[in-house]
């Protein structure tokens, strides 16, 4: 493992699993959601990322609430945004929002972006490469 020291700090932004549409996705529950989600965290401990996850509502006010208690415990070099926040069309508000706070809170962030709870990893490595 990576000294914690010398790890670069991310903040991982989701939309929790009990806040997505199942309707949209129906080879997806939210069982298998969160199952995803918790083992794509499991394997971000042992990297050299020092991972601080974030699973939002749907409600943009309660998500920039969340975010802003996250944001004023410590600082980040890089934020990664999940796909279920930036791709879902009823989520662009959520997204806009989501985007500005972290760009107005943490001048000079890194941003990145997953397909899946699977792909967090290359997000943040592709991102760390500009870091």
């Amino acid at each position: 493992m990576t000294d914690p020291a010398a790890r670069l700090r991310a903040l991982t932004i989701g939309l929790h699993p009990r806040a997505l549409d199942y309707s949209r996705f129906p080879d997806l529950d939210e069982e298998q959601l969160t199952a995803r989600v918790d083992a794509a965290n499991a394997a971000l401990r042992d990297t050299e990322f020092d991972i601080t996850p974030c699973l939002v509502s749907a409600s943009p006010d309660e998500a920039e609430n969340d975010l802003r208690a996250v944001l004023a415990d410590r600082s980040f070099d890089l934020v990664m945004v999940g796909g279920a926040v930036r791709a879902v069309p009823e989520h662009t508000l959520l997204f806009e929002r989501v985007v500005n706070l972290v760009a107005a809170a943490a001048p000079g962030i890194r941003f990145c972006f997953n397909t899946s709870p699977e792909t967090t990893l290359d997000a943040l490595r592709r991102a760390a490469a500009f870091a």
